[in-house]
């Protein structure tokens, strides 16, 4: 395993610190490492690109595709230190690692009310931002060719440019443990995972709900199925559909989803036959119903009041720059907006709150019916032996849906500066309950930052080394004049 003296990690950089950081490593290292822009933003922030090397095999490692995930973007600076002091992961291996800083760099500005800490439970769900899922850049639903947003044309042309041996997709879970996913088999990964969560005391997950139907390749480690066509339910629950995961298949690529847990359960790695495995079922299905009507309740009260300013052409600038929302206070005047009744309370970004959180309970109940032994889906795969580990994943699944719904619902009513419908008292009694339960119900525990990006980064090293062995030379940068140019000062892109 490699090793270098780094500083230690206290709290997640922001999306500027990260571009800032990046700039500096250039500015200290020019002939080894570059920074280009790769594309641009929906709201106009570039997507950079840091490359470090010069061989003729590529490696791309991608950071922040989810927005509420940001140990990623910590982990691409602390790969591209160890590559720059560790000969060997460059010149020895004749690769260039391309580390894409942040994928969704306008998601993650709006979850950086928690991203600089104190970390909790109730400041991380009240301050969650996850976009919907057709606002998701990894996913393609109407396959490449069909991609509309910008940030996953980018990544695509990336992957077209590069073909790389390795692709490396940073994610982060919020409760639960660690686990990998491949798209081929890296023999050997299981063991190193293990040996790596071991020292840094990071649960695995050794039976993820999102991962229910797949090949096991060791413990932790999770081969993914081929795309096939998927509707809503099968993007949350399996991620099986058209991807940029799959996308440089045909270069021959590996692609490996590495999840680093922030709030680690000893409960996900369970791996023992559970004793009443039906009566458990029954109550994370009973449960999630109910808390999904509760939810179903408060948006019905909130609908009627809100109205997004976008609609109507009030949707300014300033509602879509980083930080445009704080400062136009969320809120657009009723008056601006043609047919807002008066207490109308017209929110300048309500729809892409409120996408997520209609994702959320469209897929819930269909979820509880999946999980509660007493109902008879008709689905064609019914639920594969499960044993304590799967159990715990899925409570800690059920109650994830419903705490995000609730943040969502609650930043939404937190913005607009009034609480016209009086659900606040009750979101706030609903997100305090929950996560409670989440924290002496499940046994979640903070992981430090530091540690997340250690195992994060230990991870993928042992995945590039692993991939490396069996890399085809195919893969290849289209950079000119590699190396020769100064890197361009952030302030003056």
């Amino acid at each position: 395993m490699w090793r270098c003296a780094l500083p230690p990690l206290l709290r997640y950089p922001s999306v500027d610190e990260l571009g800032a950081q990046a700039a500096a490593l250039v500015a200290r290292h020019p002939q080894d490492a570059r920074l280009r822009r790769v594309g641009t933003s929906r709201a106009g922030t570039p997507l950079w690109l840091l490359s470090v090397g010069h061989g003729s095999r590529q490696a791309l490692v991608v950071a922040g595709p989810h927005a509420n995930e940001p140990v990623g973007g910590a982990t691409v600076l602390r790969l591209a230190e160890r590559v720059l002091a560790d000969r060997r992961l460059s010149e020895g291996a004749d690769a260039t690692w391309n580390l894409l800083l942040c994928l969704d760099p306008d998601g993650s500005r709006r979850n950086e009310g928690w991203l600089s800490g104190p970390y909790s439970l109730g400041r991380y769900f009240r301050n969650f931002f996850r976009p919907g899922f057709l606002e998701q850049p990894e996913w393609l639903p109407d396959g490449a060719a069909g991609a509309r947003l910008p940030e996953t044309r980018a990544l695509l042309a990336v992957q077209d440019e590069l073909r790389p041996f390795l692709q490396c997709s940073l994610h982060g879970v919020d409760v639960g443990g660690g686990f990998v996913e491949l798209t081929h088999d890296l023999p050997g990964l299981a063991r190193r995972v293990a040996h790596t969560a071991a020292r840094l005391a990071v649960p695995r997950e050794l039976g993820p709900y999102d991962t229910l139907y797949w090949p096991s390749l060791g413990p932790a480690v999770y081969r993914i199925p081929p795309p096939r066509p998927g509707d809503l339910a099968a993007a949350i629950t399996e991620a099986a559909v058209e991807s940029t995961w799959y996308h440089p298949h045909r270069y021959g690529t590996v692609t490996a989803v590495v999840e680093a847990p922030m709030w680690g359960v000893a409960g996900v790695e369970d791996g023992t036959p559970p004793a009443a495995a039906d009566a458990f079922l029954r109550t994370v299905s009973h449960t999630l119903r109910h808390d999904t009507r509760i939810l179903e309740q408060l948006l019905a009260r909130i609908r009627p009041f809100v109205r997004d300013g976008a609609e109507a052409g009030g949707l300014s600038r300033a509602g879509l720059e980083p930080g445009g929302l704080a400062r136009a206070g969320g809120l657009v005047p009723p008056s601006t907006v043609p047919g807002a009744r008066p207490g109308t309370l017209v929110v300048s970004d309500a729809a892409r709150l409120l996408a997520p959180v209609d994702d959320y309970l469209l897929v819930c109940p269909g979820l509880a019916d999946a999980w509660d032994p007493d109902v008879d889906t008709g689905a064609a795969r019914p639920l594969p032996p499960l044993n304590t580990a799967h159990l715990a994943a899925l409570r800690i699944a059920g109650r994830r849906l419903a705490l995000r719904t609730a943040g969502l619902l609650y930043q939404l009513v937190v913005t607009s500066g009034r609480d016209q419908a009086g659900v606040l008292p009750e979101l706030d009694r609903l997100i305090d309950q929950w996560c409670v339960d989440y924290r002496d119900g499940c046994g979640a525990r903070w992981i430090s930052v530091a540690r997340q990006v250690e195992y994060q980064s230990r991870v993928v090293l042992s995945a590039f080394e692993l991939a490396h062995r069996h890399a085809p030379v195919r893969s290849r940068s289209g950079e000119p004049g590699w190396g020769t140019e100064t890197a361009v000062p952030m302030h003056r892109e």
